[in-house]
């Protein structure tokens, strides 16, 4: 028999404390899902008024890479666990801050630092566990890029920062005289300017899937690894604009991605959810990416499972038995700004609710621009076609304006 897990109460000296590093649209909803187990959540993020700010039990804005001011903030607050949203952290701090014993980070100080950083996570993934990736290499320069480029990566390729997220400094290229544009676009593009860009080569695949792995104990206090059913997702500029689930994928090639998805997260360890962005093609299965936390493409699971990935998320994180069960077919569609604003304001939402079986999630964000990410539509069908048609039409019928 397990030893069992004891959570206090909010605001009180038995709280189970919990903060987030980074409070967007996922980690909104993480510290909803930590809120309805009883826990009592710090919300930081480097802008003021994040979406995570608007429901946390305290919120503060500080440079997260600023590892000082970092260390300060938890020792003032001196929460159990730290969970990292972002790629945009100072991960020597964390370490210092667990090796005191101040708070454990999740999933874990390491996998924090590999998977921030694309060259970290695609040695550990390629050259340490040796799973199928595309052709790849590492440039420090334009020259370098152009070189690596020519040596074997070829064209066309993919030239993205080390450190960046939602497709920020990602592009597209088929010849040598874009290699300039690229090289400048990734390194202005990324999170914090490393210095250094990945090359990718392009492989031939079908389709593109996220496969939500959750490490999290049984109920006999056992870690194990739970599959939740595969995300299909389409991309633009680097950056998901809708997502189903479930992807339909051979049988051989969802073991294959399920082979792959734990052997990288249990290199990484700790609990939690990690979201394992794969190519398929056939029953051919390549590594690309992975993410220590809920996944931007995974917010279709708020209309299409039983629990959504932030739920699963919080469960894990706290010692607690998840469910990864899929309820019915769904799918999310993107919201845009379409404008460079604040003072945001939406209308059409009396139309979108009116498609059958639709949700609308409205971020909050405290300005928008073209291409930010506003909200999403969701909405679940008796298949994914139906249900990605719904939910395209119910994200078209919301509109964006500036005042």
């Amino acid at each position: 028999m397990s030893e069992s897990v004891i959570l206090g109460t909010p605001l009180s000296a038995s709280a189970t404390k919990v903060m987030l590093l980074g409070s967007g649209e996922l980690g909104k909803e993480v510290i909803i899902a930590l809120q309805r187990l009883g826990v009592e959540v710090i919300a930081v993020d480097r802008y003021e008024n994040a979406p995570g700010h608007q429901v946390a039990h305290r919120a503060y804005t500080i440079d997260m890479t600023d590892g000082e001011a970092l260390k300060a903030l938890v020792a003032k607050e001196r929460p159990h666990l730290i969970v990292p949203e972002i790629e945009a952290l100072n991960t020597d701090a964390l370490a210092d801050i667990e090796q005191a014993g101040i708070s454990t980070i999740i999933p874990t100080v390491r996998a924090v630092q590999l998977t921030m950083n694309r060259e970290g996570i695609r040695r550990l993934a390629a050259e340490t566990l040796k799973l199928p990736t595309s052709p790849y290499a590492f440039a420090r320069s334009e020259a370098e890029l152009a070189a690596r480029i020519d040596e074997g990566i070829g064209y066309p390729c993919f030239i993205k920062p080390t450190m960046s997220s939602s497709g920020k400094g990602q592009s597209r290229i088929t010849q040598a005289n874009e290699v300039k544009a690229a090289w400048d676009y990734a390194a202005s593009g990324g999170r914090v300017n490393q210095g250094v860009v990945i090359v990718e080569g392009q492989i031939d695949f079908d389709f593109e899937i996220t496969l939500l792995t959750i490490r999290a104990k049984n109920a006999a206090g056992e870690i194990q690894t739970d599959y939740c059913d595969p995300i299909g997702h389409r991309q633009e500029r680097g950056d998901y604009v809708e997502s189903w689930q479930p992807q339909a994928m051979t049988t051989a090639a969802l073991k294959a991605a399920q082979a792959v998805a734990k052997s990288i997260t249990d290199a990484l360890g700790g609990l939690g959810l990690f979201g394992v962005e794969l190519f398929v093609k056939g029953d051919q299965v390549w590594f690309s990416e992975v993410s220590p936390r809920p996944h931007d493409t995974g917010m279709v699971t708020m209309c299409s499972q039983r629990l959504n990935e932030f739920e699963l998320h919080a469960r894990a994180i706290l010692g607690l038995p998840v469910d990864v069960s899929m309820t019915k077919p769904g799918a999310s569609a993107v919201i845009y700004g379409g404008v460079d604003s604040e003072n945001i304001s939406y209308s059409g939402l009396e139309a979108a609710l009116a498609i059958p079986n639709s949700e609308v999630r409205l971020f909050g964000k405290p300005a928008a621009f073209v291409h930010r990410r506003m909200g999403v539509a969701l909405a679940t069908a008796n298949d994914v076609d139906e249900a990605r048609a719904n939910a395209k039409q119910a994200a078209s019928l919301v509109k964006t304006r500036g005042n």
